[in-house]
């Protein structure tokens, strides 16, 4: 997973309340199970059918933050959604509240998810709507928010801003513990040998004779 220490990118607003894990990425996309290419999806029906919508427009169809209404990303819990913002560019959400699965989503996945208080968003999404404003710093280590004209504080949890500056996903976590993992498995293997696999030359066979009864034996 890649880092996340300080993003300085444009940011985008999309001033809509429950936005949905559908509005993000439709259905119709979710036969996939590649990471790439989900760009195109990204608010595909608001891209489509409104020219303005700020995503189709520069510098916004550049942007690395989404700054959005409340309860954000509610809705199915398809990982889709946190995978289209990445491919993008997308790498911080910034908004009011989000559904819970999709908050932890962003996390699992390398992107900073941000909670802020309805003024502070409103203030935000004011500068992300000018061109000459939407330029904003967002800085894990210092938990800041920078603009052109204000700085921005927020709170995120230690170990889930740990994992995301030294880019650790869920599967580097549990091979960080490699060797303690096959030490419990080799010591299992002795202390309880029938929890594991039973060896080929002892499986038992299912033979059913013709009288119907039916006998366990070996090969």
């Amino acid at each position: 997973m890649t880092p996340f220490v300080r993003l300085e990118a444009v940011a985008v607003s999309v001033p809509i309340a429950n936005i949905d894990t559908d509005m993000l990425v439709p259905a119709k996309f979710l036969k996939t199970t590649s990471r790439k290419g989900l760009k195109d999806a990204l608010f595909f029906n608001l891209r489509a059918s409104d020219p303005d919508f700020p995503l189709n427009k520069s510098p916004w169809n550049k942007a690395g933050i989404l700054i959005s209404g409340s309860n954000l990303g509610c809705g199915s819990s398809r990982e889709h959604a946190p995978w289209a913002l990445l491919d993008f560019g997308i790498r911080c959400v910034i908004a009011e509240s989000f559904a819970d699965i999709f908050y932890l989503n962003c996390f699992k996945n390398g992107m900073l998810p941000i909670r802020l208080p309805a003024a502070q968003i409103n203030a935000l999404q004011a500068e992300a709507s000018a061109a000459s404003s939407s330029w904003m710093t967002v800085d894990l280590t210092q938990q800041k928010i920078t603009t052109g004209s204000s700085v921005v504080p927020f709170e995120v949890d230690a170990e889930r801003r740990r994992r995301l500056i030294e880019g650790i996903d869920d599967i580097a976590l549990s091979l960080a513990h490699l060797g303690e993992i096959e030490t419990f498995e080799r010591t299992a293997a002795l202390v309880q040998p029938w929890v594991g696999p039973i060896p080929k030359a002892i499986g038992a066979v299912e033979k059913r004779p013709a009288g119907g009864r039916v006998r366990l034996g070996a090969e």
